[in-house]
């Protein structure tokens, strides 16, 4: 059983060991080119890989929904390393979408491993990835698809099967713990990623040595990495939702209706703004723009977002309690 990766580290402390050889990487990113991300400069890939190197990130990835036109974009760059997030429906093994992160992957493997998902096997689809020796992580393990009924059961057998598993940023933090119980109970590594839509990238991140990202990631599903964390909240939502009404009144929006934020009142601004009637009347698109930020700065769709974060949470301690307590062979 890996004995490192849960170790969590302040940033005060993370700071000791990237001044003596530890590289740092924050493993989901999401840039302008996913469907779910604000076509905006400051969110375009060459924006956000210059943010990430200036925050100290030796390794950059972004970990877009289904599409790996980041590197087209950006070409060869230091420390630049693939990645794509793929969605994966296996109504046998699984029940539920989950999403895998696959890294350091070229374009016939991406588009194989396209096809599989489509196919709806996870275990050839994991097969291809070990078969190729490419890193992968199991992100969210407790986030689920907007409804999906998840099948809470078979999230213990889906974390055997992975090397890596993600603490991510934007769930709430027992939504965390339970993750890092699964990870450590079954020995998997760990790695904590912000998963950011608005450009607020390195706010946790994982630390592991290595040369070379295939190095620093066989360091992390070795269990000898640190994570950097911070858990969800209140404000942190806020921040966030007031980082999406800065950048869609800053930009010229023309924004697929397909696009969500996650955040209800979020989405329907952002739907009202793509009308072109609305921009030929710039003092309304001023009102509107102070109305939400009014509104989010009143917390109510922060607190909307706790409560619906925390609905599925005591079905989750329930179903997830006996594979806690069994004995790994």
């Amino acid at each position: 059983m890996n004995a490192g990766f849960s170790k969590i580290l302040s940033h005060e402390e993370a700071e000791g060991l990237r001044d003596n050889g530890w590289r740092a990487a924050d493993l989901h990113v999401h840039t302008s080119c996913s469907r779910d991300v604000l076509s905006a400069d400051p969110l375009s890939p060459r924006s956000l890989y210059r943010k990430a190197r200036a925050l100290g990130m030796d390794f950059v990835t972004f970990t877009d929904h289904d599409t790996m036109a980041a590197f087209d974009i950006l070409g060869k760059e230091d420390g630049l390393v693939s990645g794509v997030e793929i969605k994966v429906k296996d109504p046998e093994a699984v029940g539920h979408t989950i999403h895998v992160n696959v890294f350091d992957l070229d374009r016939e493997q991406f588009l194989a491993l396209e096809d599989l998902a489509t196919k709806g096997d996870l275990h050839c689809f994991l097969d291809f990835l070990k078969e190729n020796d490419l890193p992968f992580v199991y992100n969210h393990p407790l986030w689920f698809e907007k409804g999906e009924r998840p099948n809470l059961a078979a999230v213990p057998e889906i974390v055997k099967l992975f090397s890596a598993v993600e603490y991510n940023m934007n769930l709430i933090g027992r939504k965390n713990e339970i993750t890092m119980e699964l990870a450590f109970k079954y020995g998997k590594g760990l790695v904590a990623a912000t998963d950011t839509h608005s450009g607020r990238i390195g706010r946790v991140y994982t630390l592991a040595r290595g040369d070379t990202f295939t190095e620093f990631f066989n360091n992390i599903r070795n269990g000898n990495s640190y994570i950097v964390v911070e858990d969800l909240t209140r404000e942190d939502v806020v921040e966030e939702t007031n980082a999406w009404i800065g950048l869609i009144f800053s930009t010229a929006l023309v924004q697929d209706p397909s696009c969500s934020t996650g955040i209800n009142y979020l989405d329907k601004t952002i739907h009202i703004l793509s009308s072109e009637t609305l921009r030929d009347f710039p003092r309304i698109g001023r009102m509107v723009m102070n109305l939400a930020y009014r509104i989010s700065n009143s917390g109510l769709p922060a607190a909307l977002y706790f409560r619906s974060e925390g609905a599925l949470l005591p079905e989750i301690e329930n179903q997830l309690k006996l594979a806690l307590r069994e004995k790994v062979l």
